[in-house]
Order: structure tokens, then sequence, then C-alpha cells
């Protein structure tokens, strides 16, 4: 009978919360399961350090979430600082979550992920062909950005959903971007919340797209 093996790498990383400099260290050097372990167990998984004071809330948040957007609340999570306390970008990697941070949420589903898509191709067709146009040059470079970006992250099976505006024709989108609005402002008037400056969701199309993003995140 052979033992479960566990990379030398991942050993000594026991806290729910581990240091993003050891997250860092161990996903440069342990090789792909060693990224593919951080991405499941410390970057999915647990109640997120924003809310490890008041679980309850956290639980209640993505049930309410989940509602809106039907999907199962399961299919929620948090990522960034809000997840393991620091951050993980390399251009602020270590810096502390604490109350201004973002509260980037992340949804495995492949309805939820089929349904943007589809709002980005009507968007994309609609701004190319003329039928829509911008308010101004700032955000008619962010919407080129996009029209370039997007279909390369929806080939990776995920879709950011503030990449297609908030318009009435878009729908899931437009959800979306009411419903963190109003997630935000729920969170303000809730006692011992965190306090968020910004909502967001990426979606994913499955748990593997997930896994292999955060991955390739790491390298």
């Amino acid at each position: 009978m052979e033992p479960f093996k566990v990379s030398n790498h991942l050993k000594d990383v026991v806290s729910p919360y581990p240091e993003a400099k050891v997250i860092s260290d161990v996903a440069k050097h342990g090789g792909e399961s060693a990224r593919h372990a951080i991405a499941r167990l410390w970057l999915s998984e647990g109640i997120p350090f924003a809310f490890k004071n008041c679980p309850g809330i956290y639980e209640s948040m993505r049930s309410w979430v989940a509602s809106r957007l039907s999907i199962d609340p399961k299919e929620l999570n948090v990522t960034g600082s809000a997840r393991l306390g620091q951050s993980l970008a390399p251009s602020k990697i270590g810096k502390p979550f604490g109350d201004g941070s973002d509260l980037d949420i992340f949804i495995i589903s492949c309805e939820l992920f089929n349904k943007l898509k589809i709002d980005f191709n009507e968007w994309s067709y609609d701004f190319e062909s003329g039928k829509i146009n911008a308010s101004n040059e700032r955000e008619a470079s962010f919407w080129r950005d996009h029209l370039h970006r997007v279909p390369k992250n929806v080939e990776r099976g995920f879709i950011d959903s503030n990449a297609i505006p908030n318009y009435d024709k878009y729908s899931c989108a437009k959800n979306i971007a009411q419903t963190m609005f109003l997630l935000k402002a729920k969170l303000d008037v809730t006692a011992d919340a965190p306090k968020f400056t910004h909502a967001s969701v990426r979606c994913y199309k499955s748990w593997s797209s997930y896994v292999q993003q955060i991955s390739l995140g790491f390298q």
C-alpha cells in the first residue's frame, strides 16, 4: 500500500491564510501539482480572510447573490486579498487586506458563463457595427481593449462581467452589475461586515478552467 505523497514545498503550509510570499514561493518552485493544490485548497475553499470573524455574513451574502444570479451558493467564492488577507498580485504582493479593498468574486457556472458570452458577442457586434458608441475616448479605449482581450479569455474558460457595458440589452451583465452595486450597499449597512470599495465578478466555465487560469497566473 503506497502512502499519500505531499510536495515538500507544501508540508509547512498549514495556515488557512498563509503569507502571500509563502504562497508565491511554493507556486514558483513546487511545480504544477503544488500550483493546482494552492488554487483548489487555499484559494477556493473555506472562509475567506475578510469574513473570518463573521462567517455567517459571508454565507448570507453568497446565498443572496446566488438567488439573484440563479446559481448555487457553492458556486460563488472570493479571491484577491479578501481571500488570504494579502494580495498575490505581482505589483502589490503582500499588501494586506483592509477596509477599502476590493471584493473580487469568482463564480464557477457553465450556464452563467454562456449567458455572459452571449452578452459579450452581442455587445461586440453592436460596437463594431456602429449600433452603439462609447460616450468618450477613454471609454472607447477600454472597449477596444475588451474586443481584443475578452475572446482570448473566453477561450481559456473565463469572462469578467464588467467587460460588458451595463446596458439593458445585455441582461446578464446588467443583472450582475446591479447585484454588485446592491451587495456593496448591503455590506456597508451590515454591522461587523467588512467594507469594500468595489465588488466585481469573474465567471469560469468549469473548475478545471479556474484551476488552470490560477496556475498560469503563478508562472
